[in-house]
């Protein structure tokens, strides 16, 4: 017992220094680990602030290098500045001398107009002194004239026995008779003058008249209507600036009017063929729908290649309504041209038509050659379907083309029967003769106003292609205006207006017309190539 109570706090003290080495070992330990981390936080931190060093160095470099870098730039802006102020201060002071001098020559000008402002003042002054001076001496003039006038006038008197009033009486009562028996005179000159004229006078009354109402006359064979869909078709159909419109009567010869009908367009010319050619092309372009000068020009040649078939036809058609056979082609071509001429009025070839039946009708009768006589009646005025393209007489024309295409003798004397004093030399040539005018003398077929409006028509033609350079002319506007179409390599634009000019000159010693008539000459350049 007592030995425990002199173990336990034996034990006890070994247990205290047990725990406290083993705290202490622990504490040691712990403080060893402590300086382990805290080395290591060290180098770390050595680390950063070494890195953090070169990176404020180099930032530090760089932002030496960014202020070496504006510096320069500062100063090239500086310089630039500095260049451009010197350059503004020099066109500165070069407008200021500018200015400077400007002004200098001014004041030069205003001194020299100040001086000639001074010298004509003085000028003026030495001339209203003259004035004044010479005012003084006519006013003195004046009055010594009135004083010997009036002492000339007593004297007069004193010899005269008169009065200055009863001496102005008198004169004026001769004045007075001289006056009368002068405008007596002058009544009876005008009265003679009136008489003279008075036939005259009528006359210009009487083609006014005619000229006024001749429009509504011819207009039955003049004027061909194309029907249109409507008002807006007029627009394409004269196009921009009239340059559709233009065309087409460039390339047919005709005159269109637009403005008058509604949904309608007249084309007026005296020559049908033509007519018919412009109606049928303008016809296809309203349809088509493509209205510009180069549609316009393909479609016209396009109706005037088939118009020459037509023609061929129609003058097939005719010869087997009459029964005449074996004709040369060419002929049966002028047999249906004459469709589209006119005599007097009268359609070519429905005359010819009837002259070839009447001629066989008769021939029948009295039995002689009926085929010769048809033949005779529907050649006798082929020339006529020549008359608008070649010079010369219809009867003319007949000659030569029968003569080329081997028609007999007989033929081409029934031709020329009553023209140029030839007489018939067979039966058959007497009867178309007479069937001829039996043709003509029908009441209505005939009008000889239209006649010779035709004929002066083709006179205008007739003049323009006399002409060297003229190419193609067409007589328009009822044959107020001819508009002439030349060749632009052998007519200069000098040439064309002299060549207008020689025309109107010769058109005014030629012709008769009522009005007057404006001669156009149209010169143009085409350039066409192909893109290949």
């Amino acid at each position: 017992m007592d030995l425990m109570l002199l173990l336990l706090p034996l034990v006890a003290i070994l247990a205290f220094l047990v725990g406290y080495l083993g705290q202490k070992i622990t504490t040691v330990r712990t403080i060893g680990d402590a300086e382990t981390r805290a080395r290591r936080i060290i180098d770390d931190a050595k680390r950063h602030v070494e890195q953090a060093a070169r990176e404020a160095e180099a930032k530090a470099r760089e932002a030496e290098a960014r202020i070496r870098g504006s510096e320069l730039e500062a100063k090239e802006a500086a310089l630039r500045a500095r260049s451009e102020l010197e350059q503004e201060t020099r066109t500165r002071q070069k407008e200021i001398q500018e200015v400077e001098r400007h002004v200098l020559q001014q004041e030069e000008q205003l001194g020299r107009r100040l001086d000639q402002l001074d010298r004509r003042e003085s000028d003026v002054q030495a001339r209203d002194r003259a004035l004044a001076e010479r005012e003084r001496r006519l006013g003195e003039t004046e009055a010594r004239l009135a004083n010997a006038l009036e002492e000339h006038r007593r004297k007069l008197e004193a010899v005269a026995g008169l009065t200055a009033e009863e001496a102005r009486r008198q004169l004026m009562a001769q004045v007075e008779v001289e006056a009368r028996r002068e405008a007596q005179l002058l009544v009876m000159r005008l009265e003679e003058e009136a008489r003279e004229t008075a036939n005259t006078k009528a006359k210009e009354v009487l083609a006014t008249t005619i000229q006024r109402l001749a429009p509504d006359y011819t207009v039955e064979t003049a004027v061909s209507i194309v029907d249109l869909p409507s008002d807006d078709m007029k627009g394409r159909i004269i196009g921009r600036e009239g340059r559709n419109i233009r065309a087409l009567e460039l390339h047919t010869g005709v005159d269109l009017i637009v403005d008058d009908t509604p949904e309608a367009v007249l084309i007026s010319a005296f020559d049908p063929y033509r007519r018919e050619i412009a109606r049928l092309a303008l016809q296809r372009l309203v349809a088509d729908g493509r209205i510009h000068p180069a549609r316009i020009e393909e479609v016209v040649e396009k109706v005037k290649k088939e118009m020459e078939e037509h023609i061929k036809e129609e003058g097939e058609k005719a010869c087997f309504e009459v029964g005449v056979h074996a004709l040369h082609p060419e002929l049966v071509k002028l047999v249906g041209r004459m469709k589209y001429r006119t005599s007097y009025g009268q359609n070519c070839l429905q005359h010819s038509k009837e002259v070839a039946w009447l001629a066989g009708m008769m021939a029948a009768e009295i039995k002689v050659d009926v085929k010769l006589a048809k033949r005779m009646g529907l050649l006798h005025d082929v020339g006529k379907a020549l008359t608008h393209e070649q010079e010369g007489s219809h009867p003319e024309l007949s000659l030569q083309v029968l003569t080329k295409y081997g028609e007999s003798a007989q033929v081409i004397n029934a031709a020329l029967c009553g023209h140029e004093n030839v007489e018939p030399e067979t039966i058959e040539a007497v009867l178309v003769e007479a069937a001829d005018g039996i043709s003509a003398a029908r009441p209505g077929a005939r009008r000889d106003v239209l006649e010779s409006y035709i004929k002066r028509l083709a006179k205008l033609e007739e003049i323009a292609m006399s002409y060297r350079g003229v190419e193609m002319c067409y007589a328009i506007q009822a044959g107020r205006e001819l508009r002439i179409m030349t060749k632009a390599e052998m007519i200069s634009d000098l040439d064309a207006h002299q060549l207008a000019k020689d025309i109107s000159k010769r058109i005014e010693a030629e012709m008769q017309y009522p009005g007057h008539i404006k001669v156009v000459v149209i010169r143009e350049t085409r350039a066409v190539e192909v893109a290949r």
